[in-house]
């Protein structure tokens, strides 16, 4: 074990504390008067940054025009949070980036990321573009001084496709709500009144139903609330009638299961179709189809076909004319071209069958090549469907944990209310077997309250006045009531669900490759769809057409780039799901991608692998005293002291219910200890020094004090009426699971360090307790991530393990930052990865998820990559000159369809991992 001493420069670190623990001025934006955001009544929430008020005449101001005020840059609210240089980030000015999310309707393959993200590239103003094909969702971070959604959504309109935006992701706070509406006479009255709400600040998507007499839309409550709507409800003519109960938040799950049930009803209409389809054409395999005329069957054949191409296969068809019409192509084009080309080619010989005898050739029918192609892939599009939805499932568990109402005192009456309209400040009271609904602070009462859903400790946490309880955690026994400090959109809850959308959004490096391919893909395989139909046509044997024909559509429909762009995004939505439910939340992509490369951890040693909290650890008495006296001598003299060495003591003697009583005469002795007389006893406690200045003689309680310094502890002598009584140590203690989350670790083949400012005989000590492989000692909190840095320019990939707040620029050097939470103070923006619970071995779950993603990933990409470049030129027909074999356009299909399924199925495996 090495140990690395730093320079410790107490004055510096001192006033490098100083500067930190100064408050942040802001200002009001409509008046510019300094408000103090800690006690501040008022304040809004616009494009994801929170403004200040002095008062309710300034917020009403603010909320009517929001840019007319930003525009000065009067409030500008520095963030504790980092990038990857460390530096901190500043909001709240107008031109401050800002981000949205928009649902994109339309996109059929991996191909079509790269037309939207180029679409949505070309507006002006846009800073970055993240389209993720699993999710079906555009990440935008843009200038909202030169660009809006509605661009965006005309943008992407443009490109083809259709972009529903999701106003919550760009502003941080809009909700959707139903109002319900009285006074409607016709259908021009829908008019009026949606004209009417959109004109309330923070309405957007208004839709007026005449016939359910319902309004619904999206709503910031930071800039209009209930009295706002009635008001322009009322002003229009109408009456308003009060809410109508929240819309389901999960529509996308809607969405999913309306765009399953199309499909499952599409494909079993073209099952039932297909199979008289495909043995009518058997007619070497039915004798009694041969006494059937030749056209007469050809013709049933077409009456059947039809529906299932341009009914059943419509939205392929659409599709690819879509992206004709943009001069592009994508995976439908494929299969419209592919099903197409057999269809009509079919068509010709029922109907024209004379433009091929009158060549030679016999008119022969593909209509079951072009029907069980469209069923077979229905089949797999509604497979896809189905398990592209279970890879949100993390999603659904954390939203279906939400309490649905909450109890609030109001003009001094219990009142059950949505716990959307619970208010910071408002008294909540929680009885037995009920959901807290929102994070608050206990005011009076006491219970146990079970917080597994949050830390995934199934033991109920004792909760009693001044402790604070979470959201959507179950109160098990008593009644309490709370002060509601967090609500909406600022619970634990809402946060954590936030971080593992913008993680589930989000791109792996790793996935680059995978898109740069998907991007050209179609055109190249169209490309070798035409070699291949010209090489069988020119140099083919006969029927050389036939060929041709069977042999260009096999290419064409089993060309996948829907495995590719699948491969990487279910992989990461899968694991950071799992990783939520485990009380492990990471960031993104590119987190979960490096940690599985990690090579060296760093560790802060105070509150990380210790407790943070001085013990006392070991009591040493000498003859003619006992333990219990020589704490309660201790704890006496230390009873009104609020030093951490005699806080420890106090706390043991309270821990043993021991009998303290007031000290007499007490005197500090500066750097040295404390004396005091107690219940008629003279006792000093201190130091080393403080004993050889009073002359008490130790014996060999110095050679105990030495090798308790050795290990890491503060040695405290207690001589009473000038005889040697004893010692006590005091410590900062190991954490439970330290010593095995190092270990297990190292078994990993990681190198493990600790990184601390104590002196480097503490350190060492405590290094060796844990089984650390190397120290950092008397390293100042500024100088952590200079030590993080130079591991890294060692060769090394470095993770930091830290409290994500003092730790905050070590955690931003690191490759991978990974906090330790407390349930309600995730230090989210402070690092890559945090740890909800406060166990060490979480660390060790973050890197085998990692891993086990990774392995998923590269599995996913080798079996997309192989299936391609294997599957084309077989379809080709490459492996007909030497062994007779060609693929049938069918089995080409039935090979795309469950390519997709298979990428699909093999990420959702990553559900089961026990972590």
């Amino acid at each position: 074990m090495k140990v690395s001493p730093g320079k410790k420069q107490k004055k510096k670190m001192e006033k490098r504390e100083t500067l930190a623990q100064s408050e942040h001025r802001y200002k009001d934006p409509v008046c510019g008067m300094d408000v103090d955001p800690e006690s501040a009544e008022f304040y809004s929430d616009y494009r994801g940054n929170r403004y200040f008020f002095c008062a309710k005449a300034c917020l009403d101001e603010f909320r009517k025009n929001p840019l007319q005020f930003l525009t000065a840059d009067l409030s500008r609210e520095v963030v504790p949070g980092r990038n990857k240089t460390g530096e901190k980030k500043e909001r709240g000015s107008a031109s401050a980036e800002s981000k949205a999310t928009l649902r994109i309707i339309g996109m059929s393959c991996a191909s079509c990321v790269s037309h939207v993200e180029k679409a949505l590239r070309g507006v002006d103003g846009v800073f970055s573009v993240n389209v993720n094909f699993a999710t079906e969702k555009a990440t935008v971070s843009y200038d909202p001084s030169r660009t809006d959604t509605d661009k965006l959504k005309r943008a992407v309109d443009g490109a083809g496709y259709s972009a529903e935006p999701e106003a919550a992701a760009e502003t941080g706070g809009f909700h959707t709500i139903s109002l319900s509406i009285g006074g409607m006479s016709c259908a021009s009255c829908v008019a009026k009144i949606e004209t009417a709400l959109k004109e309330v600040p923070g309405v957007t998507n208004v839709h007026v139903n005449f016939a359910t007499e319902k309004a619904t839309m999206k709503l910031d409550p930071a800039q209009a609330g209930e009295d706002d709507l009635k008001k322009a409800v009322e002003e229009a003519g109408y009456r308003f009638l009060g809410l109508a109960g929240e819309e389901p938040l999960d529509s996308e799950r809607a969405a999913r299961e309306k765009e399953f049930r199309t499909l499952r009803r599409k494909f079993i209409f073209a099952a039932v179709m297909a199979v008289p389809i495909f043995l009518g054409s058997q007619v070497e395999w039915f004798s009694f189809l041969r006494r059937i005329p030749e056209q007469l069957l050809f013709g049933v054949l077409f009456v059947l076909s039809t529906p299932v191409m341009f009914w059943a296969g419509k939205q392929f068809f659409t599709g690819a004319w879509a992206a004709a019409k943009h001069k592009t192509t994508d995976m439908n084009t494929l299969i419209a071209v592919g099903t197409f080309s057999a269809y009509a080619y079919s068509t010709v010989a029922t109907f024209f069958p004379g433009v091929f005898t009158s060549t030679g050739l016999k008119a022969d029918v593909y209509y079951d090549t072009a029907a069980v192609i469209i069923t077979l892939i229905l089949l797999g599009r509604m497979l896809e469907a189905r398990a592209k939805g279970q890879t949100s499932e993390a999603i659904k568990k954390l939203m279906g944990l939400r309490a649905k109402t909450a109890r609030v005192i109001r003009n001094g009456k219990d009142v059950d209310i949505p716990v959307e309209q619970v208010e910071r400040g408002d008294i909540v009271v929680v009885r037995p077997g009920e959901k807290i609904p929102v994070d608050g602070t206990i005011i009076e009462g006491h219970s146990a309250v079970d917080e597994s859903m949050l830390t995934g400790e199934s033991m109920p946490v004792d909760k009693s006045a001044g402790d604070e309880v979470i959201g959507a955690t179950i109160n098990k026994m008593g009644s309490f009531k709370f002060q509601a400090t967090k609500v909406g959109k600022d619970t634990a809850l809402a946060q954590i669900i936030k971080l593992v959308e913008e993680a589930q959004g989000s791109k792996a490096p790793i996935q680059r490759l995978a898109d740069k391919v998907a991007s050209i893909f179609v055109p190249v395989v169209i490309g070798i769809a035409v070699l291949t139909f010209g090489v069988w046509y020119f140099f083919g044997p006969e029927p050389a057409l036939t060929f041709a024909l069977l042999n260009f559509v096999a290419v064409l429909i089993i060309a996948c780039p829907c495995a590719l762009g699948l491969a990487t995004p279910t992989a990461i939505m899968v694991g950071t799901g799992k990783g939520a439910e485990s009380g492990v939340l990471i960031k993104g992509g590119e987190s979960l991608e490096t940690a599985h490369k990690i090579r060296t951890i760093v560790f802060d040693k105070t509150g990380t692998l210790t407790r943070g909290e001085l013990q006392v650890t070991d009591v040493f008495v000498s003859d003619g005293f006992d333990e219990t006296s020589l704490l309660e001598f201790a704890a006496s003299v230390e009873k009104n002291s609020e030093h951490p060495l005699g806080e420890a003591i106090v706390g043991k003697a309270r821990e043993k219910d021991l009998e303290l009583y007031d000290p007499g005469d007490f005197q500090a002795i500066a750097g040295h200890g404390v004396e005091a007389s107690v219940n008629g006893y003279q006792v000093l406690l201190g130091n080393l020094k403080l004993m050889q200045e009073r002359k008490v003689k130790l014996g060999n309680l110095e050679v105990e004090a030495t090798k308790l310094a050795e290990a890491g502890k503060t040695p405290m002598f207690i001589a009473v009426n000038q005889k040697p009584a004893g010692i006590i140590a005091v410590a900062d203690t190991l954490k439970k699971n330290s010593v095995e989350a190092v270990k297990k670790l190292k078994e990993m083949g990681l190198e493990i360090v600790m990184i601390t400012g104590d002196n480097v005989r503490t350190a060492e000590a405590i290094g060796k307790q844990v089984g650390v492989d190397r120290v950092l000692a008397e390293v100042l909190p500024e100088d952590k991530a200079r030590e993080v840095k130079k591991l890294q320019q060692e060769g090394k990939v470095v993770a930091m393990v830290g409290d994500g707040i003092n730790d905050s620029p070590a955690l931003a050097q690191a490759d991978v930052g990974i906090a330790i939470g407390t349930g309600t103070d995730v230090a989210m923006e402070a690092s890559d990865i945090t740890l909800i619970k406060d166990d060490l071995r979480k660390v060790i779950a973050a890197i085998q998820l990692s891993r086990r993603t990774m392995r998923t990933i590269k599995q996913n990409l080798f079996w997309a990559f192989i299936y391609n470049t294997l599957g084309i030129p077989v379809a080709a027909g490459v492996l007909y000159p030497f062994i007779g074999i060609l693929l049938s356009p069918i089995i080409a299909s039935a090979a795309m369809a469950m390519s997709s399924v298979s990428v699909v199925t093999n990420s959702l495996r990553l559900r089961r991992i026990k972590i």
